[in-house]
């Protein structure tokens, strides 16, 4: 896999030399006087494997279903779900689930709405960015796919049936079962996600096709009144999570699914920006989806929105589309807290995302799972979408993902083919399928890289991760413990309700027992427990170093009514506060403790990438304190706060200066 490559310290500086730019100065313009810039290199979106992955579906209108044109249109375009590697280099199409060799079926089925309606999304925006016909047509066959997958009459009118064959059969209720069943019978992902779809496709048709522009917009609103019986009808109301008010009003629990419908909201409302019905909902929906956003100061997620009411120590990729929604959202509102709540999560969280090896697919509460397209376009969408200078190079980075810093060390993306592999181990490992999910969201992702060409330029001169410092675990079990202390390991294995225990055990320390750790590095502490529903008291937290001695207490219990949560108590790492430098780290139990593991983040965190030029190096503070560390290689840096914004040269006879919770990148 290759593709053009330009000097990351030329795309870094021309990010950051925006800041002596003119106000009002158009991103990447050049001043007065100087050079043109050099032309702009090929595209880096190749829509070849999407298109492969599409198939001619028939279509047959009833009462309930039915689509644009269909009479003199029988059939739309779907992708495949699954696209398998054969081993010689093609791909063999597959659906989900067994196939039936009499019937045809799938258990699941060929196609899903999911995949229709990102692919719809895809295709919109090439043929917006590229004036591409056949982009234009394939957006057409998969928006009348979507829609006829749209039950339009009955008590579930307006929701959207998930699962449909090769020859058209829809598929309500898939094998294995899937919530809800039948999958037009309430709100859901598919519903959100065909918002997206319809509000991006009637912003595009608007101008270049009134009638088919009409059918979606009252298949939009056929949506809207879906939800409106439903999730909407809750605004202003809220439900108990271990213990914490949030939101009821997110659609199916989530910030993750509201977040995908708020994108198409947010295109359809720039197009009407006088439909009151879509600025209500549009409203509402981010009024929710903000109210899950988290103050990085207070340590875990460290800014980032959380994506679902159903755990609060629970981030997952499919949440990466919050902030994004909340930044286009909030700028086309005047929502400012809406815009600062993402570049929150851009400046803080990213950083940290990068910091532990990538986007992890979870952290339940800790970083774990395969790395998926998903979650990198996720955090370089929200890079790019919330405003900052430094957010955009930091956007650069967390697509270097997809041109090598990743754990395999190798390309996962092919601007050549399109093809966007499934994903990567912990491990290393790469799963060389490519199916609709990875390569739709990688396909997103070079369209924003091929929008912003700094982004790109950024991107596409890394080659590799060489290390990184991010959080790391040590779990209690292998510490030094007293000898009332024992080690527990659920039957139901790691696996609490609402999240993983680490290390798949934890340390049941009894009053007046105590655990101890050794830290060999300066780092910020936070206390893992896997708290209690009731009271149980306290666990007191005695911090020695060479420096002195200070102490914090965390409660082993009282995390509160478990609402609608899938268990009692809760598993969310509690910030106790920094070691300068080696440390003992005593855990005493004034009560009934079920400790889990010392979570150890490095004051400054670092990741540490391959470029054509050398070494490329993110510095991430975890502190309200300015910090000026060894430089981990040869360059010059810049300093951005949170915010994105820029605060200087950070490089400096080999020390580096990374502003309060802010980051710095440098590059040789």
């Amino acid at each position: 896999m290759e593709t053009t490559r330009r000097g990351f310290l030329t795309a870094v500086g021309a990010a950051s030399a925006l800041t002596l730019l003119p106000a009002g100065a158009a991103l990447g313009a050049s001043p007065a006087g100087h050079r043109p810039a050099a032309p702009a290199p090929p595209r880096l979106t190749n829509l070849a494997h999407l298109s492969f992955l599409l198939a001619e579906v028939p279509v047959t209108a009833s009462a309930a279903h039915t689509t644009f044109a269909i009479d003199a249109e029988p059939t739309v375009l779907a992708p495949w779900t699954y696209a398998d590697a054969d081993g010689s280099g093609g791909f063999r199409r597959v659906g989900g689930g067994t196939r039936d060799d009499t019937t045809g079926h799938w258990t699941q089925g060929a196609y899903n709405a999911d995949d229709i309606s990102r692919a719809a999304v895809v295709f919109l925006r090439d043929w917006r960015a590229s004036g591409d016909a056949r982009s234009r047509d394939e957006a057409r066959g998969l928006l009348r796919a979507l829609a006829f997958l749209q039950t339009i009459d009955g008590p579930n009118a307006g929701c959207v049936v998930l699962w449909q064959q090769e020859d058209g059969t829809l598929n309500p209720s898939a094998i294995p079962v899937e919530l809800p069943d039948p999958s037009d019978s309430a709100e859901s992902y598919w519903l959100a996600r065909t918002v997206w779809a319809l509000g991006e496709g009637y912003a595009a048709f608007k101008d270049a096709d009134a009638a088919f522009a009409g059918f979606l917009l009252d298949r939009l609103n056929l949506c809207l009144d879906a939800l409106e019986r439903q999730s909407l009808s809750r605004a202003g109301t809220f439900v108990t999570s271990d213990g914490v008010e949030l939101p009821a009003w997110l659609i199916a629990g989530g910030a993750d699914a509201t977040a995908e419908a708020m994108l198409g909201l947010t295109a359809a409302l720039r197009t009407r920006p006088d439909d009151v019905r879509i600025r209500r909902v549009l409203t509402r929906y981010g009024e929710g989806v903000a109210a899950m956003a988290t103050d990085p100061a207070h340590g875990w997620p460290f800014g980032a929105v959380l994506p679902w009411v159903g755990s609060l120590g629970f981030w997952h990729a499919w949440g990466g589309a919050a902030p994004e929604a909340l930044a286009g959202a909030g700028s086309l509102l005047g929502r400012r807290a809406w815009v600062a709540a993402a570049a929150a999560d851009a400046g803080s969280f990213t950083p940290l995302v990068l910091a532990c090896g990538g986007p992890n697919n979870a952290w339940a509460p800790l970083p774990a799972e395969a790395q998926i397209a998903y979650g990198a376009h996720g955090r370089v969408a929200v890079a790019v979408g919330a405003g900052g200078r430094g957010h955009r190079v930091l956007g650069g980075l967390a697509a270097g993902w997809f041109f090598g810093a990743n754990p395999a060390g190798v390309p996962v993306y092919d601007p050549a083919t399109g093809v966007t592999f499934d994903g990567v181990e912990t491990d290393g490992r790469v799963n060389r399928n490519s199916g609709a999910e990875s390569t739709i969201h990688g396909q997103l992702t070079m369209l924003l890289l091929d929008e912003h060409p700094d982004v790109a330029a950024v991107a596409t001169s890394i080659s590799g991760l060489r290390s990184h410092t991010g959080l790391r675990a040590i779990d209690a079990e292998s510490a030094r413990m007293s000898a009332g202390c024992a080690v527990v390991r659920p039957d139901s294995g790691a696996w609490t309700g609402e999240g993983n225990l680490s290390g798949g055990a934890y340390v049941h320390v009894p009053d007046g027992e105590w655990v101890e750790f050794d830290v060999a590095e300066p780092a910020v502490l936070h206390s893992l427990i896997w708290r209690r529903a009731e009271a149980a008291g306290e666990a007191e937290w005695e911090v020695r170093t060479s420096g002195g001695t200070w102490s914090a207490s965390t409660p082993a219990g009282g995390s509160g009514a478990r609402g609608l949560t899938e268990a009692d108590g809760a598993l969310v790492p509690q910030r106790l506060g920094e070691s300068v430098g080696l440390a003992v780290v005593r855990c005493t139990s004034r009560g009934d403790v079920r400790l889990d593991a010392l979570v150890v983040q490095p004051l400054v965190a670092t990741a540490v990438y391959e470029t054509e030029t050398g070494a490329a190096v993110l510095y991430a503070n975890a502190t309200a304190t300015e910090r000026r560390v060894a430089a981990l290689a040869e360059g010059d840096g810049r300093a951005y706060d949170a915010d994105g914004s820029q605060h200087g040269q950070a490089a400096r006879s080999g020390r580096v200066r990374v502003r309060p919770r802010g980051f710095t990148i440098t590059s040789g």
